[in-house]
């Protein structure tokens, strides 16, 4: 991952890690798996699945025994966002605060981000 050495490349809410660390615990599972898959109207949706085991390239960051692991294809991406977990009287769910988004659909659900080569050139690659 792109990361300043002693830097988390993605932040974890309070409420975030006692959601995440509940759904592990309530599974037994090894942690959360955050991706990024093609579609919706902005063209682009984060996905989220549970893993038993860590794949090679997978970056994870821990906090408070919740787990996170961000798939290689999505590291780029996800810098420097924080993952919240909001409950409402409608609705609760994670929600991704990502400064390299630059335009959502209006049901929230598709994002779509800076070119490649900005976000490479904002890493100074």
């Amino acid at each position: 991952m792109f990361s300043i050495p002693g830097s988390t490349p993605v932040t974890i809410t309070d409420a975030a890690v006692k959601q995440i660390r509940k759904l592990m615990e309530r599974d037994n599972r090894h942690g959360l798996k955050i991706g990024l898959k093609k579609g919706g109207c902005a063209g682009m949706e984060y996905t989220m699945d549970y893993v038993d085991a860590p794949e090679a390239n997978d970056e994870v960051i821990e906090k408070d025994g919740a787990r996170v692991l961000i798939a290689p294809t999505a590291q780029m991406f996800l810098f420097g966002t924080e993952i919240d977990y909001e409950t409402s009287l409608l609705e609760s769910g994670f929600k991704f605060r990502n400064p390299n988004v630059t335009d959502a659909c209006g049901c929230g659900e598709s994002i779509k981000f800076k070119d490649i080569e900005e976000l490479q050139a904002e890493r100074g690659q």
